[in-house]
């Protein structure tokens, strides 16, 4: 019967090779939108990590109009209140930074000074950093004293008697940290004579709609007050959803896509099953005269629909790894050059792709058998 199978798709090449063509293609598109799906959640979650912190956590006794007015609270918290948060199991987080921040005149302009901690990740993950991460004795100075008082990378500049050297200096931004002074949390606490004191906690929430009936900045009070009673949180809003929502676009786009793209290649395949039927129909008809059974002329076609399953499913998952590969970092500037193969998705493919056409020539396969071998001989 295998024999018979190999010797339909050698005598009908131009239809084999049409379906196989259909099975890898189908295989080829899955392959390539998972892969590089992966890169399209990376690249997400970079760009709208790049709107900047989205939860901020300050003393409950701060002056909120000064906290609005100067961007940072009036009053000051133990650094130690870090290690209590982020030993608090239930708070979905990344990017945990401490920062301490004071305005300051600085040669005749007005400046904030920000000390800013090195982020700390739940489980010990590496990431990519959020903030400015300065060794002692450096800062970052913002566009506005930059460009004012002509400071460039390299200088060496002086802040409340001490010499700091000025690793680089930003672009302006248009927001009011083009007025803010860089340098890491120690320094500017030893600089202010507060150590071990910051002014808030930084930190990126993760699960900002975690659920339809429940607010999520509501849920995130409720836990505050378990573990930093003296503490208040603060959300904004707009980053958080909007992290979200895009989030949630993303994975309806493939949700929707990828089915759609899955029907159409089944019906190709169907489509072109039915055509094997049809020009078979006089060797169908003559089988069935000679008592071959039902059972076993459907198995003639769907053994050729397995067939067609393994060769599309191995060329469509080497076609859509090379494809990711080839097209992925032109789409996707930031993640691009960490898209790599999935092997695991040849498994699958082997396995799933075979099914599939099989499933797609399944219809075909019963009209083959149901229909009457004097009429098959007669219309042929």
């Amino acid at each position: 019967m295998i024999k018979q199978v190999l010797q339909e798709a050698r005598f009908r090449k131009f239809t084999f090779l049409l379906s196989a063509l259909a099975v890898t293609l189908a295989v080829a598109l899955v392959v390539f939108f998972l892969t590089t799906s992966e890169a399209s959640n990376r690249e997400t979650i970079r760009l709208t990590r790049d709107m900047g912190f989205n939860l901020r956590i300050v003393a409950a006794n701060t002056d909120m109009d000064h906290f609005w007015l100067h961007g940072f609270s009036d009053q000051l918290m133990p650094e130690s209140w870090v290690d209590r948060f982020v030993q608090y199991p239930k708070f979905s987080f990344a990017h945990v930074t401490a920062a301490l921040q004071q305005r300051l005149r600085w040669r005749d302009r007005q400046v904030v000074l920000t000390g800013l901690s090195r982020e700390i990740e739940p489980g010990g993950k590496v990431k990519t950093a959020m903030t400015y991460h300065l060794a002692p004795g450096r800062v970052i100075i913002g566009y506005g004293p930059a460009s004012a008082l002509d400071i460039h990378a390299g200088q060496s500049v002086r802040i409340l008697d001490t010499d700091f050297y000025v690793e680089r200096t930003l672009a302006e931004t248009g927001s009011e940290e083009d007025q803010w002074i860089y340098m890491d949390l120690e320094s500017l606490q030893q600089l202010l004579h507060l150590q071990g004191k910051i002014s808030e906690i930084k930190a990126l929430n993760c699960l900002c709609l975690a659920t339809d009936q429940q607010d999520p900045l509501l849920m995130l009070r409720d836990q505050l007050k378990q573990v930093l009673p003296q503490a208040q949180v603060i959300m904004n809003k707009t980053i958080a959803m909007a992290r979200e929502r895009q989030r949630l676009t993303m994975e309806r786009y493939f949700a929707v896509l990828l089915p759609a793209l899955l029907i159409g290649c089944g019906l190709f395949i169907a489509s072109l099953s039915m055509i094997n039927v049809r020009d078979r129909a006089r060797e169908i008809g003559i089988l069935r005269a000679m008592g071959y059974g039902s059972g076993r002329i459907v198995f003639l076609f769907l053994a050729r629909a397995l067939l067609l399953g393994l060769v599309g499913g191995l060329l469509g998952f080497i076609l859509g790894a090379l494809a990711s590969l080839y097209w992925g970092p032109s789409v996707f500037k930031i993640t691009g050059k960490t898209i790599l193969p999935m092997y695991d998705l040849l498994f699958w493919s082997l396995i799933l792709a075979p099914l599939f056409a099989a499933l797609a020539a399944s219809m075909p396969a019963a009209y083959a058998v149901n229909q009457d071998p004097a009429n098959l001989l007669r219309e042929n």
